[in-house]
């Protein structure tokens, strides 16, 4: 194929290169016959957003990897398009692909902090922190207009609730503000996603993500503020970015950083198909290596579902960066402690504590 039409059959600014088949859908348009068009099938290239209300946005994770830890996600789909993303599969429940639609087709619940008032104000929630967002960027793109994790925050806050975060954008510098009072009661801890500091790898594997520098800056700023920060190395791609994480923990530990942390890649469900379209287009010379890395670092698949395995992997491979990380961690983060979440700060609006009576 020459490069003009490679040009002209690749999606820019998009991660996924095609909409896989959902397999929860009954029937789907496909350009069987081309010869017999007048001219290609073609799909919406924008981005749309649709509104949706659900009655609950505060979910228990129910993963023996990850006990007792609850999330909640004021967006579903995310326009970063991260190629590797685990969540593209859970866009197949609401109707679209796992590829391109879940770049393209991202689903808001503006009455995110209304539902999150009302569980909180039920006298049988145990507090807990809670995971901002298990699931896609709750500081996507949208995010800059909808102003919906904002809200959340200002819930959070009113009912001195603790709280985790982690994003890839620095939107989250424009609620500064807030997460230093939440800060003030170590009620908050964030982490930010730096997967390369290659801008060239980046631009291919998270099209619509921030710089690496402007991550870097984002730990800067919030650590400087007061804010627990630390750096979220994941996922390892092993023969693509795995042999940036002595870097990559180096560069966020001179920015603030009080911790770090990383997973293999897993390429569960049609993801498995969307990375490998993606990085045959991408990196065909090494193509075939990656794809025996992550399939050796999961017991042979691409696929791993095991509960203890599906995310830290297994083998020599995944035991070299294992031991990479550590002696990372130890060098450049030794004694930084990552801070404890107060679980005794909450409080419903005009509840008075016992001891402030005195």
């Amino acid at each position: 194929m020459k490069n003009d039409e490679k040009e002209s059959n690749y999606f820019k600014g998009r991660g996924s290169q095609v909409n896989t088949y959902n397999r929860f859908l009954k029937g789907t348009y496909v350009a069987e016959h081309i010869e017999g068009l007048d001219e290609p099938l073609l799909s919406d290239a924008k981005t749309q957003i649709f509104i949706e209300n659900p009655k609950k946005i505060i979910n228990e994770v129910k993963s023996p990897d990850i006990p007792g830890m609850y999330s909640m996600n004021p967006y579903q789909g995310c326009e970063h398009g991260c190629i590797y993303c685990y969540a593209r599969n859970t866009h197949e429940y609401w109707g679209y692909s796992a590829g391109l639609d879940f770049e393209r087709k991202i689903i808001a619940k503006p009455n995110a902090p209304q539902l999150m008032e009302k569980q909180f104000m039920n006298k049988n929630w145990v507090v807990s922190p809670i995971m901002f967002s298990g699931n896609t960027d709750c500081y996507q793109p949208i995010e800059r207009k909808m102003k919906i994790t904002r809200q959340m925050l200002e819930v959070l806050l009113k009912f001195r609730h603790p709280a985790g975060m982690i994003t890839k954008n620095d939107l989250i510098i424009r609620d500064v503000d807030i997460l230093q009072e939440l800060a003030k009661l170590n009620l908050v801890h964030v982490m930010v996603s730096i997967t390369s500091l290659n801008n060239d790898l980046r631009l291919k594997m998270e099209p619509r993500t921030v710089t690496a520098k402007n991550r870097l800056k984002v730990i800067n700023t919030l650590n400087k503020a007061g804010i627990p920060v630390g750096v979220m190395t994941a996922p390892i791609i092993p023969g693509l970015n795995s042999d940036e994480i002595p870097d990559l923990i180096k560069a966020a530990a001179d920015n603030g950083a009080d911790s770090a942390g990383y997973t293999i890649v897993r390429l569960n469900g049609s993801i498995g198909e969307i990375f490998k379209d993606w990085i045959h287009k991408n990196f065909p010379d090494r193509a075939e290596k990656v794809l025996h890395h992550i399939a050796d670092a999961h017991g042979g698949q691409l696929n791993d579902s095991r509960y203890g395995k599906r995310m830290s992997g297994e083998g020599n491979m995944v035991m070299s960066i294992r031991q990479m990380f550590k002696m990372a961690v130890k060098k450049h983060l030794s004694g930084r402690k990552r801070m404890e979440y107060n679980l005794t700060a909450f409080r419903r609006p005009g509840e008075v504590k016992q001891m402030e009576l005195f």
